[in-house]
C-alpha cells in the first residue's frame, strides 16, 4: 500500500505495525457481520443500478441510502469494482443477498480503504513532540500512539467484524487534524469539508474547526499576552475558507439542487422521527436518565408527580456544545483545538439525539493524540477508551466471536495501560483507587452478562437486562471521563501565561 511505502521512511517499526494489523483484519474476514453488511451491499446496488435522481428515493429495502452524497459516490466507485466479483450483489431486488465473493469484496474494500487511515496515523505521529521519549523504541510517544491508533480495538471490531467504514472516515478526520498541527490550514479545512459530505455525524465537531480556523488563521497576529490583535483580521483568508466550504458543498449537493431534491436528501440525512434513544441505549446521559426514570416508575414515583421523565427534545447542538468553544481563545494552538474537538465529540455523544454506541470512536481516536502528551490526559483516555470499548461488546453477540472480542480488548487495554504508565512513570499514578475499582468492575459485569445471566430464569422474562447493565455501567465511566475533560479545559492555564511562566 502507498501509505506503508511512505511510512517506511519513519522506520520499519511503523510498517511492521501497519502490516501486522492488516494481517489480523484478513483473519477476521470469516467472522460474524451485522445488518450493516446488507446496508452497504444495498447502497452498492442502488448507486450502481439506478440513476442519481433515484438514489435518495429508492426504498425497496428498509436500508435506504441515508449518508451524504460523497459517500454515495464512494459506493458508486466501489460498485464498479464489485461487478467483477459478483454481479448479483448489485441487483437492488436481491434483498439480503450474500455470497462468498460478496463477502470477500466487502471485507477487502474496508481493509483497502484503511490505507488512508494508516497514512493519517503516520502524519499524526509526525506532530507528536518527543520530549518524554525513552531510550527504548517501545517507550517513545510516537510508537505508543501508532499502536493506540492502528490497533484500536473499537475500530477493529466495528469495521472488520460488525462491518462499517469508520477507518477510512476517521483517516480523513485525523489527516485534517494533522494538517492543522502542521499549520496547513487550508488543507485541513478542505479535508474536513470533504469529510462532512461523507458522513454528517462530523457536524458535531464542526464548531471546533470553525472557531479555531477563525481564531488562528483569519486573525494573523496576537498581542504579547496571547489575546487577539483585532486589527490583524484578514478578510481574504476568511473568504478563502468560505470558498473552500462553498465549492465542496456545491460539488456534493449541486446535482441534487439541480434536481430539486435537497428536501428529500435532508429528510434522509436527519430522520428526527426516530426516538431519543437507540434500541440499545448508548452509554450516555440519556441512558442514566432513562434508567432513573424506569426505577422511579417501578417504585411508584412516576411522571405524574415529578413531571415528564422523557424530554420532548434533547439539547440542541448549539446548547450542548457551545460551552466547549468558549475556551478556544484561552487555549491557543493546535492542542487547544484538539481538546475542544474532543469535548465537542464527547458532548454530542453524551447529549445527542438517537446516538449510536459506535459514535464513541469519534472521541476515542483523537483523544489518543492527547494521551501521549500529559499524564492527566492519559488517565482520561484510559477511562474513556476502556469503558467506551466495553460498551461495544453487545454489537458482537454470537458465541464464536466471544473469545475474539474478549482477547482483543484485553490485549489492547493491557497494552494501553502499561505503555502509558511507563511513559509517565515519573509522575503520579494514572488512576486513583475509585477509578481502579470501577474499571475492575467491568470484569464481573462481563462474567454475569455472558456466563451467568443466560442460565437464569430471568433470561426469558427480562432478556434486556445485560444490555441495560452494560449501558448504564459504561455511561457512568464515560460521564466521568467527560466531566474530567471538561474540568481540564476550564482549569488549564491560558497558553500565553504558560509561556511567560
Amino acid at each position: 500500500m502507498a501509505a506503508l511505502r511512505v511510512a517506511t521512511g519513519a522506520g520499519n517499526w511503523f510498517s511492521a505495525l501497519a502490516l501486522g494489523v492488516t494481517l489480523l483484519k484478513c483473519l477476521l474476514i470469516p467472522t460474524y457481520h451485522s445488518t450493516d453488511f446488507e446496508v452497504h451491499r444495498n447502497w452498492l446496488a442502488i448507486t450502481h443500478s439506478l440513476p442519481i435522481s433515484q438514489w435518495y428515493y429508492e426504498a425497496t429495502s428498509e436500508w435506504t441510502l441515508d449518508y451524504p452524497p460523497f459517500f454515495a459516490w464512494f459506493e458508486y466507485a466501489l460498485s464498479h469494482v464489485a461487478k467483477y466479483f459478483d454481479q448479483e450483489m448489485l441487483n437492488v431486488h436481491n434483498l439480503n443477498y450474500s455470497s462468498s465473493r460478496t463477502l470477500l469484496f466487502q471485507r477487502f474494500s474496508v481493509i483497502f480503504t484503511d490505507a488512508l487511515f494508516v497514512y493519517a496515523v503516520y502524519e499524526c505521529c509526525k506532530c507528536i513532540e518527543g520530549k518524554k521519549a525513552g531510550k527504548e523504541l517501545t517507550e517513545k510517544p510516537k510508537f505508543i500512539l501508532s499502536v493506540l491508533l492502528l490497533w484500536n480495538f473499537g475500530l477493529l471490531i466495528v469495521d472488520h467484524i460488525h462491518f462499517q467504514y469508520n477507518g477510512f472516515l476517521s483517516g480523513l478526520m485525523l489527516l485534517s487534524i494533522a494538517r492543522l498541527f502542521q499549520k496547513r490550514h487550508m488543507e485541513g479545512a478542505f479535508l474536513f469539508a470533504v469529510l462532512l459530505h461523507f458522513k454528517h455525524i462530523y457536524l458535531y465537531v464542526a464548531p471546533a474547526y470553525g472557531i479555531y480556523l477563525l481564531r488562528s488563521y483569519c486573525f494573523t497576529a496576537n498581542k504579547p499576552d496571547g489575546s487577539i490583535r483585532w486589527n490583524s483580521f484578514s478578510f481574504v483568508r476568511l473568504i478563502s475558507l468560505g470558498l473552500i466550504v462553498f465549492l465542496v458543498s456545491a460539488l456534493s449537493l449541486g446535482p441534487f439542487l439541480a434536481l430539486n431534491q435537497l428536501p428529500q436528501l435532508f429528510s434522509r440525512l436527519f430522520p428526527f422521527k426516530r426516538g431519543l434513544c437507540h434500541a440499545y441505549w448508548a452509554p450516555n446521559f440519556w441512558a442514566l436518565y432513562s434508567a432513573l426514570d424506569k426505577v422511579l416508575s417501578v417504585i411508584g414515583l412516576d411522571d405524574k408527580r415529578f413531571g415528564s421523565a422523557v424530554p420532548a427534545h434533547s439539547p440542541s447542538l448549539g446548547d450542548s456544545l457551545g460551552h466547549s468553544h468558549l475556551h478556544s481563545d484561552r487555549h491557543l494552538g493546535p492542542r487547544g483545538f484538539l481538546r475542544c474537538l474532543i469535548l465537542c465529540a464527547l458532548s454530542s455523544f453524551m447529549f445527542g439525539w438517537h446516538v449510536h454506541e459506535k459514535a464513541i470512536l469519534l472521541a476515542v481516536l483523537p483523544m489518543s493524540l492527547l494521551s501521549v502528551g500529559k499524564a492527566g490526559d492519559a488517565s482520561i483516555f484510559l477511562i474513556l477508551t476502556t469503558t467506551g470499548h466495553y460498551s461495544l461488546f453487545p454489537l458482537l453477540f454470537t458465541a464464536p466471536e466471544l473469545p475474539i472480542k474478549i482477547l482483543l480488548m484485553l490485549l489492547f487495554t493491557i497494552y494501553s495501560i502499561s505503555s502509558l504508565k511507563t511513559l509517565f512513570r515519573k509522575e503520579k499514578p494514572l488512576f486513583n483507587w475509585m477509578e481502579t475499582f470501577y474499571l475492575l468492575g467491568l470484569g464481573p459485569l462481563e462474567v454475569f452478562c455472558e456466563f451467568v445471566f443466560p442460565f437464569t430464569s430471568w433470561k426469558l422474562k427480562y432478556p434486556f437486562i445485560p444490555l441495560l447493565l452494560t449501558s448504564v455501567y459504561c455511561a457512568v465511566g464515560i460521564t466521568y471521563a467527560w466531566f474530567r475533560l471538561y474540568v481540564s479545559v476550564l482549569s488549564d492555564p491560558p497558553v500565553g501565561k504558560t509561556k511567560k511562566q
